[in-house]
């Protein structure tokens, strides 16, 4: 017998038998029980487990029982790694699993299909791609369909990895002969001091997220193979003035850390046939107090422009660890807003 325990006692367990042979039981429940302790936390929880038959205790127990059983489903054919077991509690938890088990019957628990049921598929290596809460549906569908899009919301929601996906789907469609990336180089309450090397070493550190997207999406030969042959360019947001960009895709990060004068100066550089995506936290403004940011400004002054759209994440909608979630609301509870 395993037992699983989280931080709620419950008054009567909610109990379930699930079919299967032991090997789909391994991949359940994961090394040492690990991923039951992933579950149990994130319904607080306490989960007992005797050979196919668990026991759930706690208030939220019929929809830890209903998520069991979903999870059970998946692991027919292959272990549930500790990823796929978080993206998909943040998938669960937004695709409500609250009724209780017994008022949904097993075909009733939500089914979630391979690819986006909205038809959205992009074309990355990354054959899972797809929008894991209805704000990431939301912003998905928004840049398809518009030229501007603005990203709102804290860290962890997707927003720069779905913005590159969405940019390298665009490459791969020659709707778009190049993708440029930019921020803000504004550290994060930190003093760098100099940095060695050419423009594209300064900068690099800044841009790191935007690298680790592009590496997941792509992998890190054709990446470099594109950065070489200057389809994918670093450029700072201080070195766009001037520049009009026809036929590209441009993606900036960190916004919240443009002025009103940045953000203008960026919007006017689209050309014809371009995309632009606009992504920041309002929550992590790192620039000089009593300097408004550029982000909020543009919200505000472009909210109803036809062409523009805007996307607002939530706590629900981080894909990380579960805890980040918790994290940002316990943060945003205290009203406290440093980064």
């Amino acid at each position: 017998m395993s037992t699983t325990r989280s931080t709620t006692a419950g008054k009567r367990p909610h109990t379930l038998q699930l079919v299967g042979g032991n090997q789909q039981l391994a991949n359940l429940c994961g090394p040492l029980d690990e991923n039951l302790r992933q579950i149990a936390q994130a319904f607080d929880v306490t989960i007992s487990r005797r050979g196919n038959r668990f026991s759930c205790r706690g208030e939220r127990a019929p929809e830890a029982a209903q998520a069991l059983r979903w999870f059970h489903e998946r692991s027919a054919h292959a272990p549930l790694s500790l990823d796929a077991l978080q993206l998909g509690l943040v998938e669960l938890s937004n695709r409500g699993t609250a009724a209780p088990a017994q008022q949904a019957p097993h075909h009733a628990l939500p089914d979630l299909p391979p690819v986006d049921e909205d038809g959205i598929v992009l074309r990355t290596r990354k054959s899972d791609l797809r929008p894991r809460t209805p704000h990431q549906r939301e912003y998905l569908s928004a840049i398809l369909k518009h030229d501007v899009t603005f990203g709102v919301g804290p860290a962890g929601t997707g927003k720069t990895w779905l913005a590159v996906a969405c940019a390298i789907d665009a490459l791969e469609r020659e709707s778009v002969s190049r993708l440029v990336l930019t921020r803000p180089a504004v550290e994060a309450g930190e003093r760098l001091g100099f940095l060695p090397g050419d423009l594209v070493q300064k900068v690099d550190p800044y841009l790191r997220p935007l690298y680790d997207a592009l590496y997941d999406l792509l992998g890190f030969e054709k990446t470099q193979r594109l950065f070489d042959k200057q389809t994918i360019e670093i450029a700072p947001l201080a070195y766009m003035r001037g520049r009009t960009l026809n036929h590209a895709f441009i993606i900036l990060d960190e916004a919240q850390n443009t002025t009103p004068e940045q953000m203008k100066m960026f919007l006017t550089r689209i050309g014809f046939g371009s995309k632009a995506v606009i992504n920041g936290d309002p929550s992590q403004v790192d620039l000089p107090k009593g300097h408004q940011s550029g982000l909020l400004h543009a919200l505000d002054v472009l909210d109803g422009v036809v062409g523009i759209a805007q996307t607002r994440f939530t706590s629900r909608d981080v894909v990380r660890h579960p805890l980040v979630g918790r994290i940002v609301d316990a943060y945003e509870q205290a009203g406290d807003h440093v980064s």
